[in-house]
């Protein structure tokens, strides 16, 4: 990209990973050594379309998180602040902190540590061209929305994605929707919703069914498998 905009990343995780039954949040459980977390964060530093990264944390954690980031010898700027209750608010915090002249803020979940530079590459250029964009994958199974244990209809999975991360947006826009959804007390379940309720268009990338979110036990076995997997073409 020509006049290449300054952007940055928030980095989602502040959550307490109830769902994976561990000891600790997931983002810090380790795959072959090291930290959840850090094999994200190691994605973005590797990114040339990434400036700077922002990690919305544990409120309890930062200053783990910040011995983390200084032990795994990053090459970006990288600023841990506390998160909040819910994601959204901790998304909210980490916009307050990303660095001034921004032209386009990325939002990750933590725990998706197998998103390919590529992708990350392309829903940027995808953001800059349009405003917003995210990726997501198409719907391969039947969908049918159910109430009370009893099929009500079965809808077109041709019109249907599940949504991955990261979502890109101009940082004034992103800002725009947070406010307004502060305003209204409206909870979105990711930033791309915020948007839409603006009226605002949000474009699709198409990413990989790779790009797994680490929520469950299972998804740990699947996640050991992958990390082998990149690790391979080095070795």
């Amino acid at each position: 990209m020509s006049n290449k905009s300054k952007v940055g990343v928030i980095i989602a995780a502040a959550g307490a990973g109830r769902r994976m039954r561990a000891d600790r949040p997931k983002q810090f459980l380790a795959l072959e050594g090291v930290p959840i977390l850090i094999l994200t964060l190691r994605k973005f530093d590797a990114s040339t379309a990434i400036d700077h990264i922002v990690v919305a944390s544990p409120q309890d954690s930062v200053d783990e998180v910040r011995r983390m980031v200084e032990d795994a010898r990053l090459s970006k700027p990288v600023t841990a602040v506390e998160g909040g209750e819910r994601r959204q608010d901790s998304v909210a915090i980490g916009l307050e902190n990303v660095e001034p002249g921004t032209d386009l803020v990325a939002v990750h979940d933590g725990v998706r540590p197998f998103v390919s530079l590529d992708d990350i590459g392309r829903v940027i250029e995808a953001a800059e061209r349009t405003g917003a964009a995210i990726l997501a994958h198409p719907v391969t199974d039947t969908v049918k929305e159910v109430e009370r244990d009893v099929v009500k209809s079965t809808l077109r999975r041709e019109r249907l994605v599940l949504v991955q991360t990261p979502q890109v947006f101009r940082t004034g826009l992103l800002i725009d929707a947070f406010d307004d959804a502060r305003r209204a007390g409206y909870y979105g379940t990711d930033e791309s919703s915020l948007v839409e309720r603006m009226g605002q268009s949000v474009t699709l990338v198409q990413g990989s069914e790779w790009n797994i979110k680490i929520t469950r036990p299972a998804d740990l076995m699947v996640a050991r498998f992958l990390v082998e997997e990149e690790r391979a073409p080095a070795e």
